[in-house]
């Protein structure tokens, strides 16, 4: 009856209520696919456009959550049809339906292996396949025919409606998405998709990563806008996806000054994960591992600090220690101001910033104890241990360090005399523990092994002579300095 030339009329003024039942039964599958997407066809080029764009954007919001990818995938042919028909407010109505269309898909998961997204049980790889071809087609629409080409008031707004295409699949799906340039997923080639559209709409990505001018013109909120130029950047400089088009020009040092904060979103992004929310299956991913792994050696942490200028250097390191209660970090950044310092006393390498006041602030954070006489030995052995050998050093370099040879002292006084006092209240109550485990005759019945618990003990006993004899030493080099004769 639709394509009846008599009933043409009634179709073109009343053929839009036809377009919620046909597509209803396309997605359904209960009847002929080919005569549902014929019915639909000849509606989109009888009805007017602008009905038909609101009725499939009514369709597009009200999906069901079970049939997203089918219903998206089926519409998209008709709404491009459709949209291409409108001669007014296209770039606007376009910048509407994908805006839709990304806020059904931000419903479903994003496959976080390989074998869910080669199953694709959800639909989001191919609904992403499917509606990165639906925008190549208005992508064509603003691409400059030559050099000298004016664009129209119309074509830049639609520029900026694939703008804010581009960075919302940024953000959703793609920041949660596992890429690798070695196993080019689906997603990974959707992110290619969206780069390459990026540069054919004439966008820097420079002048979006480095100079921020995306939140202005896209009206993103701003955690939004960050989290978007995060995966940008993630996706240009590691995953390395058209790299070639981003400008040569710029040094590492400001590309690295620019891209901290992106890094810093991007680490930050695992607070907004609910605690005993994420699932088992998640072990089978090798990143899973191998993050912590890399977090724990801080290999970034150590290839920061070396490229830092030593006014930086001297600054990170009291910022560090005076905002860090990781005993590990701290334990590093002491052992890098003793190798700061003994760079600084070699030949050609003097350095007043590891040779003066400055030095001296800084070694009074690094040789504290940070709950004081209560303070946690064991937790913080590393950090102490460390401490201990930063001191032992600068007594026995003293030739070099006569200028703050006094305030050296008084530092080390008042910190060996506290931790001393930690360790005797440390070793009278491990020593207790241990001797009322020895004596008690039930230990055999308790559910810990009856000789780990000991060993713990007699371990930490140990630790603590070890403490002291850095003490005692460190002690007997300051005595035998005091002796030799200016």
């Amino acid at each position: 009856a639709l394509i009846d030339g008599v009933t043409h009329g009634i179709v073109k003024s009343m053929g839009c209520v036809l377009l919620v039942p046909l597509v209803t039964e396309l997605v359904k599958k209960e009847k002929s696919l080919d005569c549902c997407q014929t019915a639909i066809t000849n509606l989109t080029r009888t009805c007017r456009p602008e009905e038909l764009l609101q009725n499939l954007l009514a369709l597009i919001n009200n999906t069901d959550p079970g049939v997203i990818s089918e219903t998206i995938t089926a519409l998209f042919p008709h709404l491009q049809t459709v949209l291409l028909q409108l001669d007014e407010k296209r770039a606007a109505s376009v910048g509407l339906a994908l805006s839709a269309v990304q806020k059904q898909l931000s419903r479903l998961p994003v496959p976080y292996n390989q074998q869910q997204e080669n199953d694709d049980e959800y639909g989001l790889c191919r609904s992403c396949t499917a509606l990165a071809e639906f925008a190549k087609c208005f992508v064509e629409k603003v691409k400059r025919k030559d050099v000298n080409y004016v664009t129209t008031p119309e074509e830049e707004e639609l520029r900026v409606e694939l703008l804010k295409f581009c960075m919302r699949s940024l953000r959703e799906p793609l920041l949660d998405a596992e890429l690798n340039k070695d196993r080019q997923s689906v997603l990974w080639h959707f992110a290619t998709k969206l780069m390459v559209i990026l540069h054919a709409i004439q966008e820097s990505l420079s002048e979006i990563l480095l100079f921020n001018s995306l939140r202005k013109r896209t009206q993103m909120d701003n955690t939004e806008s960050k989290e978007s130029r995060a995966c940008l950047a993630y996706i240009l400089f590691v995953q390395l996806i058209t790299i070639d088009s981003f400008p040569a020009v710029f040094s590492p040092v400001f590309v690295l000054q620019c891209n901290m904060e992106y890094i810093s979103q991007l680490l930050s992004s695992l607070e907004s994960v609910p605690d005993n929310s994420l699932p088992v299956s998640l072990l089978g991913l090798k990143s899973f591992h191998s993050v912590p792994i890399i977090l724990c050696c801080c290999y970034l942490l150590l290839s920061y600090t070396d490229k830092l200028f030593k006014l930086t250097t001297i600054s990170f390191c009291r910022v560090m220690l005076k905002t860090s209660n990781h005993a590990g970090l701290a334990s590093y950044i002491v052992k890098n101001i003793k190798n700061q310092v003994d760079f600084s006393m070699k030949v050609g390498n003097t350095n007043k910033w590891f040779m003066g006041e400055d030095f001296l602030m800084l070694l009074g954070l690094a040789l504290h104890l940070p709950q004081g006489a209560e303070t946690d030995l064991l937790n913080n052995m590393d950090r102490i241990i460390e401490s201990l050998n930063l001191l032992r050093y600068l007594v026995i370099r003293d030739k070099k360090l006569r200028n703050m040879w006094e305030e050296l002292c008084r530092i080390k006084d008042e910190y060996l005399k506290m931790l001393r006092v930690c360790i005797g209240i440390s070793r009278t109550y491990y020593s207790a523990e241990l001797q009322a485990l020895r004596e008690d005759q039930k230990l055999k019945d308790q559910q810990v092994d009856c000789f780990y618990v000991p060993q713990v003990l007699q371990c930490a006993l140990v630790t603590f002579d070890l403490m002291e004899s850095l003490i005692v030493r460190i002690e007997e080099i300051t005595e035998e300095k005091f002796k030799i004769p200016n």
